[in-house]
């Protein structure tokens, strides 16, 4: 337990260091968001410094070698997909600034590298037996062989795109991430299974909580879709490389409303031309409706929370 406590402080000093050393140096940059015109509530955020997610990352990363996380294969092989999927967030975010636009990266672009590193993934799990996935609230496990292939690969996409939708508020899908890993570090421990990839998910516990010292209401730097596709290729890895893909569906139950709230949303209006929500993600439709984004951040953390425990309590 005490190594488990240090990772958290190590990563979270060194979360919030490197969050502060990044920050000057991307306004120098000229590494600045460009909202998009429809979001009337954040106009007055435009410019705020964006690639804030290299802080987090970066700190997860590094600090997994003193704690010697490398040495496990898994876990090393979990860093690389979420540094991965962090390198093609940082290219998106790259070509907004260097081109003073909302665009970067295309998405058909944006999917190719994601389906290519998912299906690498994929086949990695195969490969190495990690074929067996355990059932939720079941008790039970099932070897699913081959078909883990083609579920890696949808739950990677699902995944790092929803995680990606909820990246709309401010501190929200940071402090929704520091507790997805903090469910998976406790089922990791719980079950016994795992206990590198549960220091991993510690580590960016703390990065985060260091990286949310200047990510909450009002922040002063955004994660950008640096951070947000990194922080859904690691919460992907750990879950497909412990066989845990399921659990996503619980810990991660509010990028998982993200996700559905954009698809709900597209296709009603491609029926009937009206809106089921004020606006999607489902985050923009409750500030719409009026709610503070420390309350919905509030709100989402408390879901995740409640059902990462009841999932928790039948393990």
């Amino acid at each position: 337990m005490k190594t488990e406590i240090l990772a958290l402080l190590v990563s979270g000093a060194a979360g919030a260091l490197l969050c502060a050393l990044l920050l000057p140096l991307l306004k120098r940059m000229g590494a600045r968001q460009y909202i998009l015109g429809y979001v009337e509530e954040h106009k007055d955020k435009s410019g705020t410094p964006t690639m804030g997610g290299l802080s987090f990352v970066f700190a997860a990363a590094l600090c997994a070698l003193p704690f010697g996380l490398y040495a496990d294969r898994h876990t090393a092989v979990a860093v690389t997909f979420g540094v991965a999927c962090t390198a093609v967030g940082f290219l998106d975010d790259f070509l907004k600034f260097r081109f003073h636009r909302n665009l970067g990266l295309r998405a058909w672009q944006k999917i190719v590298f994601q389906v290519v590193l998912a299906v690498i993934a994929g086949i990695y799990c195969f490969v190495n037996e990690l074929t067996v996935l355990r059932i939720p609230f079941a008790g039970v496990s099932v070897d699913i062989g081959a078909w883990m292939i083609p579920l890696t690969v949808f739950a990677y996409l699902a995944t790092v795109n929803c995680v990606n939708l909820t990246d709309g508020l401010d501190g929200l899908a940071g402090s929704v991430s520091f507790w997805y890993f903090a469910l998976f570090a406790a089922l990791l421990f719980f079950t016994g299974t795992g206990q590198a990839l549960a220091r991993l998910s510690l580590l960016l516990c703390g990065a985060l909580a260091g990286y949310l010292l200047f990510n909450t209401y009002r922040a002063s730097v955004f994660m950008g879709d640096t951070g947000s596709l990194g922080l859904g290729g690691f919460a992907a890895s750990v879950a497909a490389l412990s066989g845990n893909l399921l659990y996503i569906l619980i810990f991660g139950i509010m990028f998982v409303c993200s996700g559905i709230s954009v698809i709900a949303q597209v296709i009603y209006y491609k029926r009937t031309k009206k809106r089921l929500f004020l606006m999607a993600p489902l985050h923009h439709h409750f500030q719409k409706k009026g709610y503070s984004e420390s309350k919905i951040v509030y709100a989402y953390s408390l879901v995740t929370v409640a059902a990462g425990l009841v999932c928790l309590a039948f393990v």
